[in-house]
């Protein structure tokens, strides 16, 4: 029978989640910002745009930094000392039911990537071809 890991080993295991959403988020804001440099600032509407892009990009960074902290922190725990556990709290309704939810959420971020994922492609064979 297989050894059941360490709930230190579980956290360095699953940080690959933050680190990846870490750099989706810092993408997102290279994007945004590399945007703003196509505005006429002359233009006061474009002026209002590239205020909210900066302001957006700047929050982005944060929080990839976070992110990255997050991950970074769950991946130094793989030492972390095996602990006590409550067996009929690990297998109670509430358990069960937060990691139904965790299922759902992730199976919804999938959904959500894939159409990104399209919409992106085509807007890049766009952008290859108009070069």
């Amino acid at each position: 029978m297989a050894e059941q890991p360490t709930c230190g080993q579980g956290l360095a295991a699953h940080s690959d989640l933050p680190a990846k959403l870490a750099e989706l988020t810092a993408a997102v804001a290279a994007v945004l910002e590399i945007h703003t440099t196509a505005l006429d600032l002359e233009d006061e509407n474009a002026r209002s745009e590239q205020h909210v892009y900066l302001r957006l990009v700047a929050k982005h960074r944060r929080t990839a930094a976070d992110l990255r902290s997050t991950a970074e922190e769950m991946a130094s725990q793989r030492e972390l000392p095996m602990a006590k556990h409550d067996p009929r709290v690990m297998s109670s309704r509430a358990v069960v039911d937060e990691l139904e939810k965790l299922v759902a959420v992730e199976e919804g971020l999938l959904d959500l990537l894939r159409e990104r994922l399209g919409q992106h492609r085509t807007l890049l064979a766009e952008l290859h071809r108009a070069a």
